[in-house]
């Protein structure tokens, strides 16, 4: 694993390539927002596409669902169509597996990849923790790995421990960059201002379905105009912003879930969004509502 392959890609990505080709910036006349593009996910300095496949519908039950060989099937069709970027966590049973063997043979610098680890059992030792999720995943490091499932007002401190571990980790180059996925605004209210944090994954959309409220697991609406405000000041900070729910857990309909994407990037302002998919069909769409965002 060389040194270019992990920081020099991370950090020059696309860019560097264009002023190779060139010699110089391409107009923004010219550009075209897309959902293939690379974006940099704030002070993390880690370059991921602007949509990204993820595996963690109803835990991963419906990508699980797919068998390996349909799944591998969707993973290479996400490649080979431009979504560069794959996500799963600890929770979503057997998908870090799924996922390694889907990506095989497949060149580590040319895809990001994002893990989430549960951080509330008691008795783990982090880093082997860290080290049985790469065997899994069939990879020397992840770009990304986030405290998962944060849900309470006291989880900076709860999670000290797991903070430590992922910093050693990135010192010994098996995790680039760090974050946590919030859930509730108990828990959302203690991302500004967090100095750890350089990625938040936070719940969005525009109708605040399965989005955060007082209680973290309501059934009710969550509180979209707080959720939005807190975005907007993290990413003044400087962290990176991924978003997820972007379909409300599976339930908007097409129009819904162009408006939800709309309003994800143009309105809260987010950097990336996260979609599970268990179909070809699910990407080609997710791919055209991204782009239509932007259009």
């Amino acid at each position: 694993m060389s040194n270019f392959t992990r920081r020099d890609f991370l950090k020059t990505g696309l860019t560097a390539g264009t002023l190779a080709l060139t010699g110089t910036f391409p107009l923004i006349a010219e550009t075209k927002t897309a959902a293939t593009d690379y974006v940099t996910l704030g002070r993390s300095g880690v370059k991921v596409t602007r949509l990204a496949f993820g595996t963690g519908s109803i835990s991963g039950a419906v990508q699980r669902s797919l068998g390996q060989d349909g799944f591998t099937r969707l993973v290479r069709y996400a490649y080979d169509h431009g979504i560069r970027f794959f996500e799963t966590a600890e929770s979503y049973g057997d998908m870090h597996r799924m996922l390694g063997v889907a990506l095989k043979g497949i060149p580590r610098d040319s895809y990001q990849l994002m893990s989430k680890v549960t951080t509330f059992h008691e008795g783990v030792n982090p880093q082997e923790k860290f080290d049985e999720l790469r065997k899994l995943a069939n990879t020397e490091y992840f770009d990304i790995m986030l405290l998962h499932w944060q849900h309470t007002g006291t989880w900076p401190t709860d999670t000290a421990r797991w903070q430590d571990a992922i910093q050693e980790a990135e010192s010994k180059k098996v995790i680039v960059s760090r974050g946590a996925s919030v859930h509730g605004l108990p828990a959302l209210r203690k991302v500004p201002g967090n100095k750890w944090l350089d990625i938040a994954m936070i719940r969005v959309n525009h109708k605040g379905t399965r989005m955060d409220a007082e209680d973290y697991a309501t059934e009710g609406l969550g509180n979209v105009p707080e959720v939005v405000s807190h975005v907007k000041e993290v990413r003044k900070e400087g962290m990176g912003v991924i978003s997820m729910k972007l379909i409300g857990e599976g339930i908007f309909n097409r129009e819904d879930r162009q408006k939800a994407m709309r309003f994800a990037f143009r309105n809260a302002g987010v950097d990336c969004v996260t979609v599970g998919y268990k179909s070809t069909a699910e990407i080609d769409e997710a791919i055209n509502n991204v782009n239509q965002a932007f259009a």
